[in-house]
């Protein structure tokens, strides 16, 4: 071989090393690119909050709660992945504490638009004080106690929310977003119970439709945009168990009636845990009152637009191993002053706790002293309470303005109505449903009734507190809330009672029947 040939040979030699390494590295680097070419999105999830800015609960042993830890969550999720979307899933607001409630539930969306929340839908009690004024919050506008306030930030969507004026949607059915170059369809739904749930005259102008249907017309829409990926953003039930078996709930039934072209659903109404998979669908729910969030976490095929990938976390809110987020604590702090020390007034001592749940009898211990407080009040034999009228237990102890506040949120006031022996029995009669049952708290009667009788026909005895049947054709003073007046969680009997006069909040005849009844320092030492 010449030396020539042999110059020639190596250069060959060398060329056919560079090129075979070149399409190595190429190719391992398209291998690589083709494991990591999914758009990444993360969708951090809140519901029920319920204004509980200023509220810790312990779960599972640790501190959680409170809108500077959740705050300082969110703010630390967000950070580690650019395409995050903050979304909640209605009952932000209502049932608030004295922090959020006596201002209008104003600062708990300052809160949210805080955070920058992207995408929400309006929970049941989103419509407490009515259509006008879950509005103001939503758009902005004046309150006569608040002055004007400027509204939200947060997109809003409720496909089954239906003016009755104009048969539309009163929001948007849905919200397109948009990230990384892939649109993503959001559609809000309420539990269609929002028509017991919430009062008549709070609800006149809308109609609650069917949350199945709703979904399904909206999805039509937006898989005519070509929208490949689409939220439920719905405040109705789910539950699991923490691996996701045992599914239960409206949802979980709903999710095979659901367009299969839905791929995640955000739960709550109930307040419950759920991370599940039903008909396909990934359903979350974290709880309520900021204990925690959902963390969904997507892989987006960039060039079909569909998810490849879909999983998620329900996070605890703890306290531990992060600090409170300082513009939420000056946002805190700002309307504690504004609060006052009224508050904070100590009105009694409770020899021991009270309770709110019910016993096996259907009793509640709590309830039952509201309607106490209710009958003093109104000068009454009867009253009534049904069991939403209060949030938690009366603790032991001490006891201020705030925690009946916090406990007693909804801001009814006490009726006196008169009500015909007839219309008190099927009052208790509505106790009882094909699909639930809610049991009424009653002092001034006593009854009995039978379980297995048709549903409408359970009462057998009924009597006052004088051992006297209840004739059908007498009249009698009753005391109730007007949330019950007004035919409250499908109570409608009381409708049909006659209102004689309008007395004072129902948590204030509560206050006064502490102050009487287990005045401050009435415990021994």
């Amino acid at each position: 071989m010449s030396k020539f040939q042999a110059i020639t040979s190596l250069f060959i030699l060398v060329f056919i090393i560079i090129f075979v390494t070149y399409k190595i590295t190429a190719f391992s680097s398209n291998h690589s690119t083709s494991k990591n070419r999914y758009i990444q999105l993360q969708l951090l999830g809140v519901n029920d909050f319920h204004g509980q800015l200023n509220k810790y609960q312990m779960v599972s042993g640790t501190m959680t709660g409170g809108a500077e830890y959740l705050a300082a969550h969110l703010k630390k999720y967000k950070q580690e992945n650019p395409n995050t979307l903050l979304v909640h899933a209605g009952d932000m607001v209502g049932g608030s504490p004295p922090i959020s409630s006596q201002f209008q539930d104003e600062p708990t969306i300052e809160f949210l638009n805080l955070l920058h929340f992207d995408v929400g839908t309006p929970g049941n009690h989103e419509l407490d004080e009515g259509v006008n004024e879950m509005k103001r919050l939503i758009h902005g506008g004046f309150n006569k106690k608040t002055g004007y306030f400027q509204g939200a930030n947060t997109a809003y969507s409720s496909a089954n929310i239906i003016d009755r004026k104009s048969g539309i949607p009163l929001l948007p059915p849905y919200v397109i977003k948009q990230m990384d170059g892939i649109d993503i369809g959001f559609i809000g739904v309420v539990t269609k119970e929002t028509n017991m749930y919430v009062s008549p005259e709070n609800r006149k102008e809308v109609e609650i439709t069917d949350e199945v249907s709703a979904i399904n017309r909206t999805v039509k829409i937006l898989k005519d945009k070509g929208i490949k990926v689409i939220v439920v953003l719905a405040h109705d039930s789910a539950k699991s168990e923490k691996a996701g078996a045992n599914s239960t709930g409206a949802l979980v039934e709903m999710a095979p009636k659901i367009d299969d072209e839905v791929d995640v659903i955000f739960a709550g109404h109930s307040h419950e845990y759920a991370n599940t998979v039903a008909a396909g669908k990934l359903i979350v729910q974290a709880y309520s009152n900021g204990k925690a969030f959902s963390q969904v976490n997507l892989e987006i095929d960039p060039h079909t637009k569909i998810i490849v990938k879909k999983q998620a976390k329900i996070i605890a809110t703890s306290h531990h191993h992060i600090k409170p987020d300082e513009e939420t604590v000056a946002l805190l702090n700002k309307y504690r002053k504004k609060l006052g020390s009224n508050f904070n007034q100590v009105i009694g001592e409770m020899p021991e706790e009270i309770r709110r749940n019910q016993d096996a009898n259907g009793e509640s211990p709590l309830a039952k002293m509201i309607a106490e407080s209710e009958r003093e009040a109104m000068g009454v034999d009867i009253a009534f309470v049904h069991q939403g009228e209060m949030r938690k237990s009366l603790k032991k102890g001490k006891i201020t303005v705030e925690d009946l506040y916090t406990n007693m949120p909804m801001g009814h006031s006490v009726s006196k109505l008169i009500l015909t022996g007839d219309q008190i029995k099927l009052a208790l009669e509505q106790q009882w449903t094909k699909d639930y049952e809610n049991r009424l708290q009653t002092v001034g009667l006593t009854y009995d009734w039978e379980a297995k009788a048709p549903i409408g026909s359970r009462i057998v005895v009924l009597k006052d507190k004088k051992g006297q049947v209840i004739q059908p054709n007498n009249e009698y003073e009753v005391a109730v809330s007007n949330y019950l007046a007004s035919g409250g969680d499908n109570f409608t009997a009381f409708e049909q009672g006659r209102l004689v006069e309008s007395g004072p909040q129902v948590v204030t005849a509560l206050i006064r029947h502490i102050q009487q009844k287990y005045p401050p320092h009435s415990l021994k030492e």
